[in-house]
């Protein structure tokens, strides 16, 4: 499973990402975010699906950006690109893979500030080459394991927050899901992109450093629980239930 994040804010991106990697029993650490920059560009792709699908994906969209990467001016026309790479790998590996009994699978957030661009652009790529841009009424995409992520961005997080809070709620987010799931850990790929910087800000976060974010989160949800004890108290009155611990 991945925990893949990519937020939009009104300042800029920030993008987070696990590095886990599980096959049956064993587990390995590999990079989801690939990164793409330059004079007048700056990109992210994050991914969730068959690692192998995703690296020759990713292999041909490089090599494409190399080869006609200054006639893309605006972020959707590289998401354009990228799908067409996916659709390609489609076209050469789906077949075999139902032979083997797996599922053509890759999802992508895409995120990032091209030349004609007036501002960044967020986007959720799917499988089938089709896309959808992040708005401002929710202002993140997540994909891989959704599940325990979510509530803290969906309460907390808004288009206006800095790119701090928008890092902030995402490791929370990330915290999160570590705690309910085996299989998304650390270490943890971060980037930061500022509205018309046109420049990429990476960074790896291992266990140790991420372990003062979960000590703080863990014992800010224990404290929350025992405050809640005064406005559950009639609730729990009405059941017959007696005492605060």
């Amino acid at each position: 499973m991945t925990f893949c994040l990519g937020i939009k804010c009104e300042s800029g991106l920030v993008a987070i990402a696990d590095t886990r990697i599980t096959s049956g029993s064993e587990v390995s650490t590999a990079k989801k975010i690939a990164v793409h920059q330059g004079e007048q560009h700056a990109m992210f792709v994050l991914t969730s699906g068959l690692r192998s699908v995703r690296d020759k994906a990713i292999t041909y969209f490089e090599e494409r950006l190399q080869n006609n990467g200054t006639n893309l001016g605006r972020a959707y026309q590289a998401v354009n690109a990228l799908a067409e790479e996916i659709r390609r790998v489609h076209e050469e590996d789906n077949d075999w893979l139902i032979k083997a009994g797996l599922w053509f699978d890759l999802h992508c957030i895409v995120g990032g500030q091209l030349a004609e661009d007036d501002s960044p652009h967020l986007y959720l790529l799917y499988p089938q080459g089709n896309w959808v841009e992040v708005s401002k009424g929710t202002p993140y995409v997540i994909i891989g394991d959704t599940r325990y992520g979510k509530p803290i961005l969906d309460r907390t997080l808004r288009h206006e927050a800095s790119l701090e809070k928008a890092l902030r709620v995402g490791l929370l987010s990330f915290n999160s899901t570590t705690a309910s799931s085996t299989d998304v850990g650390p270490p943890v790929d971060a980037v930061a992109y500022a509205r018309d910087s046109f420049t990429m800000r990476e960074r790896r976060f291992n266990a140790e450093e991420l372990e003062p974010v979960a000590q703080f989160w863990q014992q800010s949800i224990e404290n929350a629980v025992d405050e809640a004890a005064k406005p559950v108290a009639a609730l729990a009155d009405a059941l017959g239930i007696e005492g605060a611990e």
